[in-house]
């Protein structure tokens, strides 16, 4: 009974579904705004919902707008002649500075339509202001509160409470600023790590004020004082200090909007949200065109094998790269990079294959947010590497990390072992002792093998002198800007500069564009959204911490679940540090 039970239930799903298999597409009315409120945090790739066009299943599971489908919309909306402008909801904002930038980018380029941009907040952080500051027209609420405050970068460390509980992390590196592991082994930042986040950070900090103090009309050291002293704080002050255009309440704002429209104050105001507008079409002249240019998307961890969602796989983008290697009407590559890095081995793998793809067709590297450590390695074999002002990239380092539990096991819990071996190195990699002086050496001799092919591979492919790779590698962080100077990348900009110079390197003006990995076919997505995909027990657990423990528990459990999946020699962004 429950198995016919089961199949009756598919027979109707899939009857249910059949109907909204394809999108409806959605008609924007005249005189329509688009609205922009981006506090969520913006993937690479927009994850869809299958289930947008049946209501009861209408929200949730984890449909967001990713940073290319924002850049879609905001081009297509200067375009559009029922779009008269876009509105900015101001508010938290947690995203990377390199994605903003590129969004802020967009947002420039939409002034040049003619259109207005309108932008309005209550509680507004400095991540969302960097987005405003462009806008024709900046309101607060006059209860509100504008935060510029300068960034702070927050590194959380671990020891104290490794020690607690008994459990040594042993760790190998090659690097003297390859400090991924020091919230692992110290109580706070080496100089070495101090000094390169205190760099990294101030030449963040640097363009972020620059750049506003640009937009606003105001000189960089009076904007800087207003940061060093809280100033915005006092909202009263806002419009004098050339920060705000006024202080003014919702409907005030959209009273101005409607003027800005050119509708009476008695007619709704027709906001169209990202989500809803990515499925508007404006009339565009479309043409098939043979010849592409393949966009793959690399966001997440390098991990082995075939990795799951938000992560690379070593198995999934080798067959990616083969796979376009095969199609001859694809003529460039553009490899997105948004990864800290993770296996040596897999991203060994990856590299082989973008290396492979080069030999037949231009690979232009476009970095996101961060493109360090494995991230760089995957990168540094392309043809041009382009990232922004302030991606993070570098980290050219490499560790072994293997945690002894001895104590933990011993007097925590109770547990002793005993064991019978047929060699002197057959428990090799144990967690119930610590490593033997003989296994350090044999660990260090890998790590140093490791890290030598990785500075050779940057040699390689960035035509430098390997001792000049040294001097600037030794696992240290740069921002793009940083990067640009020592000869790691060779320009700055965004995705769609990536795409001009692979068109431009391919002898092509006509193209589409085709993106890697593909993404799933629609009854692969109504299962996954009904099960969650492959969410597992740890997936579960996160989703739940998240919710209802603060940012920091929440940052040490990651950074403990990282660990645990961290399989043989890494190059891995160092830690993940929270700038704000």
């Amino acid at each position: 009974m429950i198995i016919v039970g089961i199949i009756l239930f598919f027979v109707v799903l899939i009857g249910v579904f059949a109907g909204i298999g394809d999108k409806e597409e959605v008609e924007v009315k005249p005189n329509s705004v688009l609205k922009l409120d981006l506090a969520y945090s913006i993937p690479e790739r927009t994850i869809e919902n299958p289930f947008e066009n049946f209501s009861p299943f209408s929200t949730d599971f984890g449909y967001s707008i990713g940073l290319n489908g924002i850049h879609e919309n905001i081009r297509k909306a200067a375009k559009d002649e029922n779009i008269k402008g876009i509105f900015i909801q101001a508010g938290a904002c947690p995203n990377g500075m390199a994605t903003l930038e590129a969004i802020r980018n967009d947002l420039i380029e939409f002034k040049k339509s003619g259109k207005f941009i309108i932008a309005y907040g209550e509680m507004v952080s400095q991540k969302s202001y960097y987005l405003c500051s462009v806008a024709d027209a900046f309101y607060v609420n006059p209860s509100g509160m504008l935060i510029i405050k300068g960034f702070a970068a927050k590194l959380f460390f671990l020891k104290n409470m490794l020690d607690k509980l008994g459990i040594q992390v042993q760790v190998i590196y090659d690097g003297k600023f390859k400090s991924a592991t020091e919230p692992l082994r110290l109580e706070k930042m080496s100089p070495e790590n101090r000094k390169q986040v205190t760099e990294y950070v101030f030449g963040i900090y640097d363009h972020f004020i620059k750049q506003i103090a640009e937009s606003r009309g105001i000189d960089v050291a009076v904007l800087d004082n207003m940061a060093d002293n809280a100033l915005s704080m006092n909202t009263y002050h806002l419009p004098q200090l050339k920060l705000a255009d006024g202080l003014k309440f919702w409907d005030e704002v959209e009273s101005e909007i409607k003027s800005k429209v050119g509708i009476s104050e008695d007619e709704k105001m027709n906001f169209i949200n990202l989500a809803k507008y990515s499925d508007a079409e404006i009339d565009e002249e479309k043409n098939y065109k043979a010849d592409k240019i393949a966009v793959v998307y690399a966001e997440g961890d390098i991990v082995d094998g075939e990795g799951k969602d938000h992560m690379i796989g070593s198995v999934d983008y080798a067959k990616i790269f083969r796979d376009i290697r095969k199609d001859d009407e694809i003529k460039a590559v553009v490899l997105r990079i948004n990864s800290g890095g993770g296996s040596a081995l897999a991203s060994d793998v990856i590299w082989r294959e973008v290396q492979l793809t080069k030999k037949k067709m231009p690979v232009i590297v476009s970095m996101g947010d961060v493109a360090a450590s494995g991230g760089y390695y995957i990168a540094c074999d392309a043809d041009t590497i382009i990232a922004e002002p302030t991606t993070i990239t570098g980290s050219i380092g490499v560790f072994f990390l293997l945690p002894n539990m001895q104590k933990f096991y011993n007097e925590k819990i109770g547990i002793t072992f005993d064991t019978v071996k047929t060699g002197k190195y057959s428990d090799l990699i144990s967690t119930s002792r610590p490593l033997t002086e003989d296994e350090k050496k044999l660990f260090q001799q890998f790590v140093d093998s490791t890290y030598h092919d990785f500075k050779e591979k940057v040699a390689e492919g960035r035509d430098m002198e390997l001792t000049y790779v040294d001097s600037i590698a030794q696992g240290r962080v740069y921002t793009g800007e940083q990067a640009l100077k020592i000869g790691l990348i060779d320009l700055l900009g965004g995705i769609d500069l990536a795409i001009e110079i692979a068109a431009k390197k391919s002898n092509m003006s006509e193209y589409q564009i085709v993106e890697y990995p593909e993404k799933e076919d629609f009854f692969e997505q109504i299962m996954n959204g009904l099960t969650g995909g492959e969410t597992d027990d740890e997936e579960i657990f996160y989703s739940i911490i998240k919710t209802h423990l603060p940012e920091e528990l929440v940052l040490n459990f990651e950074l403990l679940a990282r660990v645990k999946r961290m399989q043989g020699v890494q190059m891995k962004m160092p830690y993940e540090l929270v700038i704000d």
